[in-house]
Parts: C-alpha cells; structure tokens; sequence
C-alpha cells in the first residue's frame, strides 16, 4: 500500500522520533522509491540534533512517495511548536513541501489548516529551505547591537560581558544565528541593559554556548576559576551522601542550609524562545511527574496561573513564592507569558521544593532550618535520582547539565547557608577573604543584588564545572567550617 502522508506522521507520533531514519528506510524500501538519494537534516525538538539520513518528503497531497527538490533541507518544528526569541523578528522561515505547500491549499481541509491538520507533516515537522533570509540578523537588530555595545564600552561596568567583548569577538558574533533564530543580542541585551551585572550573559538555547562560544567560554573559564574550552566537565557523581554532617550543631551561626540544583528539560529551549504552548505543556509534565512522588518528597504542586490568594500568601510567608524576575531576567527575555506555565512544588514538611520555568526549567531545591547539610543533601540527591527517572534532562558532553545562565552549568549545584558572623562582619574583606579560598561567594541575604539583612549573610559554592556534585558540596562544607571557626576565634 503507498505510504501517504498522514500514515507515515501517524507512525512517527507512534513509534517516536528515534525510529525516524527506519521510518525512512522503510519507504525507500518500497515501491515507491525513487532512486535518486537526497539527505535531510532534522532538528527533533532540540533533540538528534543535525543528524543525517538518507530520505525523502512525503507528499502529502499525493499517495506516492516524493524525491525533493531541494538537496540538502532542515527539518524543525515551527516558532509554534519550537518558540522563537522574542528579540528577532519572526518573518525568517519559508515552509517548503515538495514545492506545493501553501497556505489554504494542497489537498488538505479546513480542519487540517485549523488544527495543524492530521494531513499535514508541518504539524509535527516543517521541511526549511534554509536560504540566506534564514540566516541574516536583522539590520535592526545589527543597530541595537551596536548600541549596545558602545553604551556598555563606554560605562564602568565590571561585569565578564564587558571584559571579553571585545570589538573583535563581536564583529565575528554579530551576523551569526542560531538555529532557533537566536543572535548574539539576545545573549547579551541583559549586559548591556545592566552594566551592574557581575556576569552579563544567558544562552538563549542550548545551541548558543557553540554558535557564541568564542565569548561563552572565556567567561566559563572566569567565573569557574579555570574551566577552559579544552576541558570536560566530569560525569555526575553525588558521592558518599552520608558523608557530611552538620555544620553548625550547636546552631549558634548557621540560621537555614539549603542545597539546591537547576534542570533543563529535554527537547525545550530555554526561556526566551519557549511559546506559550510549550509554556503550558511543560507545566502539565512537571506537575504529573512531580504528583507520583512519594514519602518524604510527597507533596502537591501549584500552578502561579489562577492561584488562590490564601495560598499565594501563605506561599509568601514560607518564603516559597518566587516573584516575576528581576530586571536581569526581564532584560533577557526570560519572563515571557507570566505567569503561564510556572508553577511551585513542594512537600508536606516544606522541606522539598521544585520551581517550575522560573529562571531555568527546573530548580529543584532541598532546604530546612539549622546546619544538618547532611540530612539536605541526601533528601535532594534521593528527588533528583527520581525526577530524572522520569524527565529527561538535557547535558552536554563537555558542559555538563545545560542551563540558562552560564554560572550554573555542569553541576548546577548550589549549597548554601544563611549565617550569622556578627565579628567577621565588622572586617568584610577577611571575610571575603576567607570565602575565596574556599571558592566561595558571599551574598546578602536575600542572594545575588540583595543587601545583608541583620548582619545574616547568603555564602555558597561558587564553582558548578570542572568538579563532582559532591566536591561542589564539599567546598560549601569546608568553607563554612573554617569561617565559623574563625567567627569563634575573634
């Protein structure tokens, strides 16, 4: 029987993007196979990125199978499936199918047009033909840039974005794109809105920290203290988990610990290129995934969408909620569509907690009053082991686990204490001091661009690349140690 378009999309959906080059096969197997080989590119859903196979288009108006015109063809999802960056404009893409394709026409129904149509490949892939339009960054995206770039050259910004963009790097940046439509404005308008940033710089997707890397990676290697573009970021390893035990037993110092990790979902860009849909669609995986939890991690999930005012409240005063991102976040695009698609998780001991598409996709956290480390980090190791049982999670062979923002690549850990050193106060700079031999970073109380409240200090590992989740860990343990030992002595 000749495969139409419909069946060959109906096994798709059925068998799953993995068996797509036997798919393939399978109908040049046929019949109807033409003998002439043409090769397709496919970009599934972030995933089986630029792999080839030798195949062909399907015709969807036809029962045959059809050679295309075109030799060399990018398949992806539409800016409605895959999202798009909210900087760019939105007119770079030119559907193709086999030359007959256009909109309201092509054999297929009312139905089909309205519903993405059950007919319709572009439902589930869109065949680009990937000519210059594609490619080209926006002359007016080019002159935002370039002011931009004056406007943070000429400030006495501090940050790593301005250290290492030099006029150099951008010029070869400047013209370059993603293939989610991303350029280099939108790894860099947070910078040069906020010259106060101490970094300056998110990824858009994941195929940024490649396309971009001449500036990512000297920036990588800064902030975590020597991670060069050579090296490759160890496989993850949480260690002995009963091997920390409380920091502070006396509870004299240490106020909260918390230990928490970020997460991207497979298959999804990250903030700024996320549509609605996927916004929502996202939230559902999360909040199914997260209601099969139990025992300690047993709890319920709230969507920020429609919440009860009582619970927002309360959420509150546990110091739970996370508020619309601050202009950093605002600047890069990450606050699309609020509150669509965020959510908070959290446990009946309100010891476990899960932000969903806050800054990055997942931020998985463990937390309780007092110094007991150990107890904190085995109840987050025993969440993360779970979850990824059933989320996929994206990682990079080099980089680690993938986030939006650069400081918390690889290990994404970030242990952390609120403490109390009234005497080590009064001499911030042995304070400091003290944090960076341990590679620590001192914050105030309410964290990154927040002031100490009551003398009580925000203080975590700095460093997430080139070490173990556990050695991460390990340095926040030994760091605190030392500088409660210190507090004690003076």
């Amino acid at each position: 029987m000749p495969v139409t378009t419909i069946t060959f999309r109906r096994q798709v959906l059925r068998t799953g993007w993995s068996k797509l080059p036997a798919l393939v096969s399978e109908v040049n197997a046929g019949p109807n196979r033409i003998p002439t080989p043409r090769h397709c590119t496919f970009l599934l859903s972030g995933q089986q990125k630029g792999r080839t196979v030798d195949g062909r288009f399907v015709n969807r108006t036809t029962n045959t199978t059809t050679a295309t015109t075109t030799t060399t063809a990018t398949a992806t999802h539409t800016a409605r499936t895959m999202g798009g960056c909210a900087s760019k404009d939105k007119k770079d893409s030119k559907v193709v199918e086999n030359e007959t394709a256009a909109a309201g026409t092509g054999g297929g129904t009312d139905a089909d047009a309205a519903n993405g149509g059950e007919g319709c490949v572009s439902n589930s892939m869109v065949f680009l033909s990937r000519n210059k339009s594609d490619t080209m960054v926006d002359a007016a995206v080019l002159e935002k840039m370039e002011a931009g770039f004056a406007k943070l050259a000429a400030s006495d910004s501090k940050s790593l974005l301005k250290k290492y963009l030099t006029r150099e790097v951008f010029d070869a940046l400047k013209n370059k794109k993603t293939s989610f439509g991303s350029t280099l404005l939108d790894c860099v308008q947070s910078g040069f809105e906020n010259p106060d940033s101490g970094v300056g710089i998110y990824a858009p997707d994941a195929e940024a920290y490649t396309l971009f890397a001449d500036l990512f990676d000297p920036i990588i290697e800064d902030y975590h203290k020597g991670f060069k573009k050579t090296d490759k970021h160890p496989q993850r390893d949480f260690g002995d988990v009963n091997a920390f035990g409380n920091v502070d037993p006396t509870g004299e110092f240490v106020v909260s610990t918390r230990v928490r990790c970020g997460r991207s979902m497979e298959g999804y860009p990250f903030n700024p290129c996320l549509t609605e849909a996927q916004y929502k669609e996202m939230e559902d995986k999360v909040s199914a995934t997260l209601s099969g939890l139990e025992g300690e991690l047993k709890g319920k999930f709230y969507p920020l969408t429609g919440m009860d005012k009582a619970v927002q409240q309360q959420l509150i005063d546990d110091h739970f909620l996370f508020k619309e991102g601050d202009r950093f976040l605002q600047a890069a695009n990450a606050c699309r569509f609020w509150p669509t698609g965020r959510g908070i998780y959290h446990n009946d001991n309100k010891t476990f907690l899960v932000w969903c598409n806050e800054e990055d996709h997942l931020r998985i956290i463990s937390m309780q009053m007092g110094g007991d480390l150990g107890q904190i980090y085995r109840r987050l190791v025993t969440a993360v082991n779970d979850i990824e049982k059933r989320i996929p999670f994206s990682h990079h062979d080099r980089l680690g686990f993938l986030t939006f923002c650069p400081t918390n690549l690889g290990t994404t850990i970030r242990a952390s204490v609120h403490i109390k050193v009234p005497k080590l106060a009064k001499d911030y700079a042995k304070l400091e001091a003290t944090a960076d031999k341990y590679n620590l970073q001192v914050r105030g109380t309410r964290g990154e661009h927040s002031e100490a409240e009551g003398g009580i200090y925000d203080i975590s590992n700095k460093r997430r690349m080139g070490l173990t989740e556990f050695q991460a860990v390990k340095e926040m343990y030994d760091g605190i140690s030392e500088i409660i030992k210190i507090e004690k002595s003076l």
